[in-house]
């Protein structure tokens, strides 16, 4: 791993955690389709995206509990490490037991499904930027980082094919589908800007190699 400053080092939790709740978030979105699929091999499909979801989230979750902990155990004088009981983070903890305003995740995640239309195009967006994302992160000076990102990409490969095959379905599809996948391309488009939005967080991660 790239030898960081502290304040790299709390960066790099605040962008680890960026990457954990914007996965987390989208599977949890997503994850409301189960059982409510148009058909049934298209609610097996979403469902098992939602897992991979899930299972990157948790990657980058335990990967920023990791992290903290470790800040935590530093930041301990030995009389303080003595006299008092230190609170393990967990990645259940940074799932579940902080604020919302604490999450860092994409705002588009949150958007409701509102229809198929607009949940396959949000995926379909997300799994681009991410595809692009993981490609430069499997470079990147963290070692945990890159790891995690050659294995997701492989996931996301597919996300990317499922997703884009049912906005070309939709889009060319019947009037009413045309119709209800350019008012979803009208509702999230304008959210796909902040993609490229750099943080605080990773504009000090330039320069560390991360």
């Amino acid at each position: 791993m790239t030898t960081v400053n502290n304040n790299s080092f709390t960066q790099l939790i605040n962008y680890t955690l960026h990457l954990a709740d914007t996965h987390l978030i989208i599977a949890q979105r997503n994850s409301e389709w189960c059982a409510h699929g148009p058909i049934l091999e298209q609610d097996i499909a979403i469902t098992n995206i939602t897992l991979d979801l899930i299972g990157t989230a948790r990657n980058f979750y335990q990967y920023a509990a990791l992290q903290i902990n470790k800040s935590t155990l530093l930041a301990e004088t030995p009389a303080q490490a003595g006299n008092q009981q230190i609170n393990i983070v967990t990645e259940d903890s940074l799932a579940y037991l902080r604020t919302e305003r604490e999450f860092k995740n994409l705002l588009i995640t949150e958007l409701p499904n509102m229809d198929w239309a607009q949940t396959t195009l949000r995926q379909f967006f997300i799994s681009a930027y991410q595809y692009l994302l993981f490609e430069q992160l499997q470079k990147c000076g963290d070692n945990q980082l890159a790891a995690i990102a050659e294995k997701s990409i492989k996931e996301v490969t597919y996300h990317l094919k499922w997703s884009s095959e049912w906005v070309i379905r939709l889009g060319d599809g019947t009037a009413e589908s045309h119709e209800r996948m350019q008012k979803a391309i009208e509702n999230l488009w304008p959210y796909t800007g902040e993609f490229f939005i750099i943080t605080d967080y990773e504009n000090d991660l330039v320069d560390p190699g991360i």
